[in-house]
């Protein structure tokens, strides 16, 4: 297999610098920029609509930027280094009257690889992902979800260095989109750089070391997972009939809010939400809470997801989309 590497280490896979891309009055892109180094998994979130798919088109120059400038592999034009790339349409276009070990085969020696060398590859591939007894299919037999599948291969069967899946999990059972986690994994660890876009938030979340949010065309976040989880504050949700007012006192407890809920109105028990800063352990509380004599009848903490990061940082905009 070809292990091969040009990119040096220390040089970004692929950067953008204020990329814009117009149609008429409408902007679909509006100055975007980032850097993505080698190696990593690499997120393009947002609802339909956002820009994703106009970027990604504009990185491998299927279309042209209005305005910024963009670098794929260390060149200024993606066409350069075409077969060192690995592309996933949306849109699934395969040959139907084909083997699906003969098309991933033939995938692979488009972009250089030889015979001999492809059709090992195509076999390879297809017995590690679970494919083995549908190496002799024709594709028009393949449902949709398996022909997502034989697709991702063959857009990867030559080993490329950059890899870019345009919402690859559409279509795929819960089963199949594990599969494809364990492959977009399996090839960040052999150093390939993977980005996939997509507007399902558990992915990214599972597989991203990186992810960029969109919304309109405009970058929300460019960051880790961690770094995009702390824009959010933490919170910590308690029930209890007791006065628990002392808690204000604890080094790390920002704030205190009731919470009103449906409860009877003769409850005695009531609910509050404490954000607390990023040093305080969650734990700490419910300490405090039992050294105090403050009996619980819930308490709750969880980190927040991309979700709700995404809800949090575009704020009422978000809402108007279904994530799912």
């Amino acid at each position: 297999m070809n292990h091969s590497v040009s990119v040096p280490d220390s040089s970004p896979v692929l950067s953008l610098k204020n990329v814009v891309k117009t149609y008429g009055d409408f902007t679909a892109v509006d100055g975007i920029s980032l850097s993505i180094p080698k190696g990593s998994i690499y997120g393009f979130l947002g609802p339909n609509g956002a820009g994703k798919t106009t970027t990604i088109r504009m990185i491998l120059e299927i279309i042209k930027p209005s305005s910024g400038e963009i670098s794929v592999l260390g060149h200024s034009s993606a066409l350069d280094v075409r077969n060192r790339i690995g592309y996933l349409p949306e849109e699934i276009g395969l040959y139907k009257k084909m083997k699906v070990w003969a098309l991933i085969q033939y995938f692979a020696m488009l972009k250089g690889m030889n015979k001999h060398e492809a059709k090992r590859q195509a076999w390879y591939l297809l017995e590690k992902y679970g494919l083995k007894d549908f190496a002799e299919a024709k594709i028009e037999s393949l449902s949709k979800g398996m022909g997502q599948k034989v697709q991702v291969l063959s857009a990867v069967a030559h080993e490329p260095e950059l890899i870019i899946l345009d919402e690859p999990f559409t279509g795929l059972d819960p089963v199949n989109q594990s599969v494809l986690e364990e492959l977009i994994t399996d090839m960040a660890s052999n150093g390939q750089t993977v980005i996939f876009s997509t507007h399902v938030m558990q992915h990214a979340e599972r597989l991203c070391d990186h992810i960029l949010l969109i919304a309109k065309g405009r970058k929300i976040f460019d960051g880790t997972v961690a770094a995009a989880k702390s824009t959010i504050p933490r919170r910590v949700l308690i029930e209890s009939r007791d006065d628990i007012s002392s808690l204000h006192s604890i080094s790390g407890v920002e704030e205190i809010l009731r919470i009103e809920t449906a409860q009877p109105d003769d409850s005695e028990s009531k609910q509050w939400q404490l954000q607390i800063g990023e040093q305080l352990n969650p734990q700490e509380v419910l300490r405090s809470c039992f050294e105090r004599g403050i009996s619980l009848s819930r308490f709750e903490f969880t980190d927040p997801s991309l979700h709700d990061v995404f809800v949090h940082l575009v704020g009422d905009d978000a809402r108007e989309h279904t994530f799912r």
